[in-house]
Formats: structure tokens, C-alpha cells, sequence
């Protein structure tokens, strides 16, 4: 394999990686393992169909960070890679203007109207599974005048989302369309993943994210951590016994400030959930406890108040969010959920545990809201967790 600032060149891929991406077909759809080079392989073709030809030609991403990935490693091999092709590169648009003319655009999914318009050549739709379907159709309206070609790729995220349906179109030989399946084990063949790391994130991850993230097998639940049929199993009606335990996510910007409390057998017997100043806030959250033990998210701008709790209830603990703790967090609320260890009403708390999901990352997955809020989620497992009473990382 190449350098890692050098571009990757069409003989460097390995054979099943070219032969997914580089056929013959106008459309090609690929579920990947993680680190499979999908991306790479991927760059490498947009590059290719912008330097055989003049246009415009798209790099597609559910949101904007995620282009920001694409572009600077794109931008990156060309900078230090041996073919001079850029004309010039515009990082805060995520423009390169290739010198034959060519433009390559990394643009963000978010909002499907902005993506109509335009005549693209060729495209390149990444993370599909987590791409909004609207999208989708919007990308391909802008192939149709120039009958450009187009890449799908990503990891696999259940059997609900509209990259499911399609590649299994495209698996059954649809005219035009040309499937393909990357899993860890073709990586490892190839030389661009290594065991270890396989073995490691088989050891660290839940079963259910491996075998999407490196088996490239959906799970019936796309990427909801708690499974909809387990969810399910777990609503009750809220309990009037008092309160055991407290669990509170501070509001964020937009985002609400929610307590959740657990009765000793762990039903949710009270749910506060409301927007006001950092002083009413503290005045409201001590209105509501009576010497409980309560978890507090006090990561960033909830530090200070935490501490000012503190101060007037000695029960009251700080959780501070990292990659890892809050990995942990989550995890603990999953086997509650799925042991039927817990109870909540419905409304709400079930809605933003239907909504829940993980993306993956460099080092892992990263749980979060797949669109809305996470208020009653992270309070959820904060109250989870303190009523196991048991030592974590995140404390302080």
C-alpha cells in the first residue's frame, strides 16, 4: 500500500476493493466493514471520473464534519502526492478546483433541497445509511442531465433504511447496478486491517455494533442500541412511590434540562423536564430532592452548578462525559433495558430511546440522538447507573 499522504492509485487497491468500486456499472452500491478503504478507494475513483472529464463532481456526507473528513483527506494527497492537479483548494467550502477545469465539491446531506440544481457528473454518497433518503433523490436528480455515474457506500445500519432496500435491488442484478459486500476479513487479506484490531474491537464493542461495523451484518433494530422489541417490554405506567435514586442532564443551548428518578424496584416515579437560567435550574433541581442520591452530568458548562449543588447536598455527584464513560453509561442502560431490569411510561423517554443510535468513529462508536434531543436518554442512564451504586471513571 501507499504512503498515507500519498494518493491511493488505482493498481493499489486490492482486487475486491477495485472491482466494487471500479466497474463498468453507472451505479455501484458497497456495505462495508469499517476500514475496509471504501473511503479511500472511493476518493480515488471521484478523482479518476474528475480528471477523465470536465464538470462538476460531489462528495456526499449525512453532515458536515463528516465532509470536512473526505476533503482534507483528499486535499492532503494531493498536496504531498506526486501528480500536480490542483488548480486551487478552497477549505472553508470544501472546494478543489482540479487544472483541467474540474470542480470536486464535499457537501453535507443535511438539507436535500440545497443539493438540487446542479448538473454533476459524477457522485459519491457516504455514510448512506445514515443519510436522509430525500438526499439521496436529490443527488441522483442532479445525474440525470449529464447521465453521470455514482458510488454508495457505508456501513450497514439495520434492515429499515432506503441503503438496505437499494442494495438488496441491486444484489438481485438490477440493470446498471453493480453490488458489493467488504467485511474485515477482506481487509485483513489485503494488508489494510490488522487481527489485532478485529480482535480488540470484537472485545470492546457490543456484538450487535461488531457485526455491523466489521461484519457488515444489519441487526433487525438498525443501529438503536436498546432494540425496539426490548423497549417495548419496559414501559409502565409512571410509579407513585417515592423516588430512590435521581439522574439529571443539564440543559445544553438548545436542549432541555431533565430529571429522571427511579423507586427502589427502578420504575421511573418522576420525570421533570424544562428550560430556564443556571440560578433556577439549581433552585428547581433542590426543590425536587430529598437527600437522594443523584448523578448530574457536569461536563463543560454544568461544572460550576454541580459544584454549587454540592455544596448544598452532599448526595449529589458530578458525571463527567468522555468517549469512554459515556460508552459506559449507555452500555449499562442497554442490558437494563434489554434484561427488563427497568420501567418507563410512554411518551418521551420512549421516544428518545426509539431515536437513539451510534456512528462509528475512529476508536469505536459514538452513541448519540439520530435527530432530536438525548435529554431524557442520558438522564435515563444517569439515574441507571447510580442505582447500581458502583464506582465509574466518570465520577468526581
Amino acid at each position: 500500500m501507499t504512503n498515507k499522504l500519498e494518493l491511493t492509485l488505482e493498481n493499489d487497491l486490492y482486487d475486491k476493493q477495485y472491482d466494487a468500486i471500479f466497474n463498468d456499472s453507472r451505479y455501484s452500491i458497497i456495505e462495508a466493514s469499517t476500514k475496509s478503504g471504501k473511503t479511500m478507494g472511493c476518493l480515488t475513483w471521484i478523482l479518476n471520473e474528475a480528471t477523465s472529464q470536465v464538470g462538476n463532481f460531489w462528495w456526499i456526507a449525512p453532515v458536515y464534519s463528516q465532509t470536512s473528513i473526505a476533503f482534507n483527506r483528499l486535499l492532503e494527497a494531493l498536496r504531498y502526492g506526486a501528480a500536480n492537479v490542483i488548480e486551487s483548494a478552497n477549505e472553508s467550502t470544501h472546494t478543489i478546483k482540479l487544472i483541467n477545469g474540474s470542480r470536486i465539491e464535499f457537501k453535507s446531506g443535511e438539507k436535500p433541497d440545497n443539493l438540487y440544481g446542479e448538473d454533476v457528473h459524477a457522485a459519491v454518497i457516504d455514510e448512506a445509511s445514515r443519510l436522509r433518503e430525500d438526499s439521496f433523490h436529490a443527488v441522483r436528480s442532479t445525474l440525470s442531465a449529464t447521465e453521470g455515474r455514482l458510488r454508495i457506500i457505508g456501513n450497514v445500519s439495520g434492515r429499515t433504511n432506503w441503503m438496505y432496500h437499494l442494495a438488496r435491488l441491486a444484489e438481485s442484478g438490477r440493470d446498471n447496478w453493480h453490488y458489493a459486500r467488504l467485511t474485515y476479513h477482506d481487509a485483513i487479506k489485503a494488508g489494510v486491517l490488522l487481527q489485532r484490531e478485529v480482535d480488540d474491537a470484537r472485545a470492546t464493542l457490543p456484538d450487535y455494533v461488531f457485526k455491523e461495523l466489521y461484519e457488515a451484518t444489519p441487526s433487525e433494530d438498525g443501529s438503536n442500541p436498546f432494540r425496539t422489541d426490548s423497549i417495548e417490554k419496559c414501559i409502565a405506567p409512571m410509579s407513585d412511590q417515592s423516588p430512590s435514586v435521581w439522574g439529571w442532564d443539564l440543559a445544553k443551548s438548545v436542549d432541555y434540562t431533565v430529571g429522571i428518578a427511579l423507586d427502589v424496584n427502578n420504575r421511573v416515579c418522576r420525570f421533570e423536564k424544562f428550560q430556564h437560567s443556571w440560578d433556577l435550574t439549581e433552585e428547581l433541581i433542590i426543590s425536587h430532592h430529598n437527600g437522594e442520591p443523584c448523578l448530574i452530568d457536569s461536563t463543560g458548562v454544568g461544572d460550576p452548578l454541580v459544584e454549587r449543588l454540592q455544596q448544598r447536598d452532599w448526595n449529589i455527584k458530578g458525571f463527567k462525559f468522555t468517549g469512554t464513560s459515556k460508552q459506559q453509561l449507555i452500555e449499562g442502560l442497554v442490558l437494563a433495558i434489554q434484561n427488563q431490569e427497568i420501567s418507563f411510561p410512554d411518551g418521551p423517554i420512549v421516544s428518545e430511546l426509539m431515536n437513539f443510535g451510534y456512528s462509528p468513529t475512529r476508536t469505536g462508536v459514538r452513541y448519540e440522538a439520530m435527530s432530536g434531543h438525548d435529554d431524557c436518554v442520558i438522564a435515563l442512564a444517569l439515574a441507571c447507573y447510580q442505582s447500581k451504586d458502583k464506582p465509574s471513571q466518570g465520577l468526581w
